[in-house]
């Protein structure tokens, strides 16, 4: 088991490495940040002054083991534009995204779940085909074509719904909508595959056998087992909506970490998009990890796999 855990986390360690030089490397090839901050009609002095007070006069090498070391401590960088700690920036946003993901989250989950099961336990039937097009809509359509149309039925025409900003219920209602569309989609398709391969399995046989009702057969045997990768998908997707919801943040103008990774992105705030796509990073590494480690203890056979 210790074996697997260090190699394990020797992958982890591998994928944010990757990672790390990965966003470094992009965001410098996007053009010199220093046109930005300095004054319109700056002189070549002052752009020079500017890269040196930022470190951006030395080379890209020196800069990135300087960016390593200080992510290592846990410094991610001060940001260009906001004049503060990015972690401090990070951390300011993050409430707003994870009330946004666990909205999202939750859509998801009534929509995917259920029509999932009855997918599965209903197999080529109509309900099934109804399912099957639900999960390709969801996969199809984009997250912000959906948040448009919404805010053109429901707001604009409608009137029922405020068109952006954070506030109470109803601002929330159609960026969860927009962002958990997919990610209802995807538990879908895992839950109908899940519960498939589980009713197949010989224990659901001995159940029926048994002659245990069929609801007992599907809800205490068979859901409970299928339910297993599906909390570890949602999981992962809470990770990722609190992290990479850039488009839905920016078109209902919520004020969560995407949309302060797009600022970033336009401005050219090099400590600022590394800081976020890494602790992104981090935590989905993280989540990953204690995800493979809890598998290895519940199954033998993945931590004795090469």
């Amino acid at each position: 088991m210790t074996q697997f855990i260090i190699r394990r986390t020797f992958y982890a360690l591998i994928s944010l490495f990757i990672l790390s030089v990965t966003i470094f490397a992009i965001v410098r090839l996007t053009g010199d940040p220093v046109t930005m901050l300095a004054e319109p009609g700056a002189r070549a002095e002052d752009l020079d002054r500017l890269r040196a007070e930022w470190g951006l006069d030395r080379s890209w090498p020196v800069q990135y083991l300087t960016f390593a070391k200080n992510v290592f401590t846990g410094d991610l960088g001060k940001s260009f534009n906001y004049q503060m700690p990015v972690s401090t920036l990070y951390f300011q946003r993050l409430p707003a995204s994870l009330q946004l993901a666990l909205a999202a989250t939750f859509i998801s989950f009534i929509i995917g779940i259920p029509a999932g099961l009855i997918s599965a336990v209903k197999v080529n039937s109509a309900w099934d085909n109804a399912g099957k097009v639900v999960a390709l809509f969801g996969l199809a359509v984009p997250g912000f074509w959906l948040g448009l149309v919404m805010i053109l039925i429901f707001s604009v025409w409608l009137g029922w719904l405020p068109t952006s900003g954070q506030g109470g219920i109803l601002h929330l209602i159609m960026p969860s909508v927009a962002l958990g569309w997919y990610f209802a989609a995807s538990l879908l398709r895992l839950t109908r595959s899940s519960m498939l391969e589980v009713m197949r399995s010989e224990y659901i046989k001995l159940a029926r056998l048994k002659g245990l009702p069929g609801y007992v057969v599907i809800a205490v045997h068979a859901f409970k087992n299928a339910l297993i990768p599906v909390l570890t998908l949602a999981g992962i997707n809470l990770v990722v909506m609190i992290n990479a919801g850039v488009i839905i943040e920016v078109i209902f103008a919520w004020p969560g970490i995407g949309r302060l990774l797009y600022e970033g992105i336009f401005q050219r705030d090099f400590p600022l998009v590394q800081g976020v796509v890494i602790q992104a990073g981090i935590m989905i590494v993280l989540i990953n990890l204690t995800i493979d480690i809890l598998y290895a203890y519940i199954d033998p056979r993945i931590r004795l796999a090469k």
